[in-house]
């Protein structure tokens, strides 16, 4: 009798050439030379990190300063917001391997099956991800940090406040009694398009309560003063995640604009680094 047909989703990258180097040796370096700068590792399991998706020309050192510190599980639960549009409001890759130039990670398919029991709001999609930058630009770090990093694709785009908080507090549930060690990855840049010192203002505001570890507050001060944070919506998922696991301390690894990089401060997009422990 013939085997049933399975589709496994493998995921080609979508910005390599454009958001980072498709030179898979010049890639490797670049992304070890952004790690090779951060603080050493700190001693605490990493229950969530939040780090930047721009150009690397402009947010690698960012992310280096941000991922190179973490102590992060072997699995990677990712969430990232949705740019495109596209797909489910909370659309989950279920199975396969993502690949980037010079390598691939494999998703977690057990840990996505049981989040997704867990909570029924996540669905498996694949089209949410297919154009999505935003968690792409990871793998590589990811990979530089640990070859055998499994990861489970999440993008974001529900606005609900009440269904975010609820549906991270399910996946802190879940990943508590999970038999390996998880840590959460928060894909996400600052204010959009706005002067430095505007942007440094209004991020601040921004991340004072997600310092504090308050999702309801974040989102409320995000949303209420019109700060144009892209991840907004994943990372009060995240954040509500975290509490639910234990999360007592947070830390800003890093925090800078393009305008710092190229020099055009009148229009800049901001980027900060946090880890939680």
């Amino acid at each position: 009798m013939p085997m049933p047909h399975v589709e496994i989703h493998d995921r080609r990258p979508s910005v390599a050439g454009q958001f980072y180097t498709d030179d898979a040796d010049a890639l490797r370096e670049e992304v070890r030379g952004y790690l090779a700068a951060a603080e050493p590792q700190s001693q605490a399991h990493t229950i969530l990190a939040m780090a930047p998706h721009a150009g690397y020309y402009y947010s690698g050192r960012i992310v280096g300063l941000t991922l190179g510190k973490a102590n992060l599980g072997q699995t990677i639960l990712m969430l990232g917001p949705n740019h495109t549009g596209l797909g489910k409001p909370l659309a989950v890759w279920p199975d396969g391997r993502w690949q980037f130039p010079g390598g691939v990670l494999d998703v977690d398919a057990e840990l996505a099956a049981l989040l997704m029991e867990q909570e029924p709001k996540l669905t498996p999609d694949t089209l949410a991800h297919q154009r999505e930058h935003s968690l792409e630009v990871m793998l590589p770090f990811l990979a530089a940090l640990d070859a055998q990093t499994r990861i489970v694709p999440v993008c974001v785009s529900h606005p609900g406040l009440d269904t975010l908080l609820a549906v991270g507090r399910a996946i802190g549930r879940a990943l508590r009694g999970y038999p390996r060690a998880v840590s959460i990855l928060v894909s996400s840049d600052m204010s959009h398009f706005v002067h430095h010192e505007l942007a440094k203002e209004l991020d601040a505001r921004a991340l004072a309560p997600a310092l504090a570890l308050d999702p309801t507050r974040f989102f409320e001060t995000v949303r209420g003063e019109g700060i144009s944070m892209c991840g907004v919506l994943p990372m009060t998922l995240g954040l509500a995640a975290a509490l639910e696991l234990g999360a007592t301390h947070a830390e800003l690894t890093g925090y800078a604009t393009s305008g710092q990089v190229n020099g055009e401060i009148r229009r800049v997009v901001g980027y900060a680094g946090l880890l939680v422990s």
